[in-house]
């Protein structure tokens, strides 16, 4: 929490404007939220945890815990993809000081992950469609009638469907660049963002992703414009025998047929490694309902987690 505050002072404006009622800055409603999201637990609960803890509060300088209704107004206003990208060139900058990002010998790693709508699990909601589906199968009128209307809830729910993307120092697990979005569609157009934020903030020399982000067009993006080594498995599409379409994608066939980039590619499991932190330690579902909300709790989860790696590194 006081990691959170004193990064937050650096970033942040004291209040939102000159009219505020000035009870709490930006940078304390910060380290509240992240209180919050460290607990996994609601707005209200949380204004019970700092109420609860007289010290807390005295460490940030609070005479009293904000209302709930205050830091769910604060999250709206602090989670802003600009704030979060200052963030993050802070941390990426502070690791880089200490020399504890290890980008020069590991590579960045690349994966996305979804998140859950509700408080249970996937095998849960597959079990649910099953057995509806074995008991409309008796009493339809209609064939295909009960099917159909399951399956268009099924499309709903991917469409709705919260996805985190990130790039990840696989030498330190820290998040250099995220992006947030709903639905659970290609992986492919999320490479251009995700590798150039991470690129402009720290020497990225080697970049490593699944078949998920196979594209001429990233190849070109990396190795041409900014001089990075890609290495990603060029798996997307149909199976064929025939050799894959572009020069870079080739060039992959050929490295992975012989095992050459076996070595490097063995580290993208750090960024799959880094979800399951995210889902172990903050929670595998979402407590927000509004698509914006969503998105900006899991920025929010980013960022709590690289602040939790940065108090791991100051206390050792």
């Amino acid at each position: 929490m006081q990691t959170a505050y004193q990064l937050a002072q650096r970033l942040l404006p004291a209040y939102r404007c000159k009219f505020s009622r000035h009870d709490f800055t930006l940078a304390q409603l910060f380290a509240c939220l992240i209180v919050r999201e460290f607990h996994s637990v609601s707005f209200r609960k949380a204004e019970e945890i700092l109420r609860d803890n007289p010290q807390m509060l005295a460490d940030l300088g609070l005479r009293r815990a904000p209302d709930h209704n205050t830091l769910w107004r604060a999250m709206k206003e602090i989670i802003r993809r600009a704030r979060v990208g200052r963030m993050l060139d802070l941390l990426a900058d502070l690791f880089a000081r200490a020399r504890l990002l290890g980008l020069a010998h590991k590579p960045l790693a690349i994966d996305s992950t979804c998140f859950e709508l509700r408080h249970r699990s996937g095998h849960y909601d597959r079990r649910c469609r099953h057995m509806a589906l074995a008991a409309g199968a008796k009493r339809r009128k209609r064939p295909g009638s009960w099917g159909q209307s399951v399956n268009a809830s099924r499309s709903r729910q991917l469409r709705c469907t919260p996805k985190l993307a990130i790039a990840v120092a696989a030498g330190c697990h820290l998040i250099l660049s995220a992006k947030v979005r709903l639905g659970n569609g290609s992986d492919a157009p999320d490479f251009d963002d995700l590798l150039y934020h991470a690129w402009r903030r720290a020497g990225v020399k080697a970049v490593v992703a699944d078949a998920g982000y196979d594209s001429e067009a990233n190849h070109r993006l990396a190795r041409q414009d900014m001089g990075v080594r890609s290495i990603i498995p060029p798996g997307i599409g149909r199976p064929t025998r025939k050799p894959p379409t572009g020069r870079w994608r080739r060039h992959m066939a050929k490295r992975f047929k012989r095992k050459a980039d076996q070595q490097q590619y063995r580290h993208r499991c750090q960024s799959e490694t880094v979800h399951s932190m995210l889902k172990r330690n903050l929670g595998s579902a979402l407590r927000a309902r509004k698509p914006e909300n969503r998105k900006a709790e899991m920025l929010l989860r980013v960022l709590t987690h690289n602040i939790m790696l940065l108090c791991d590194e100051l206390e050792d």
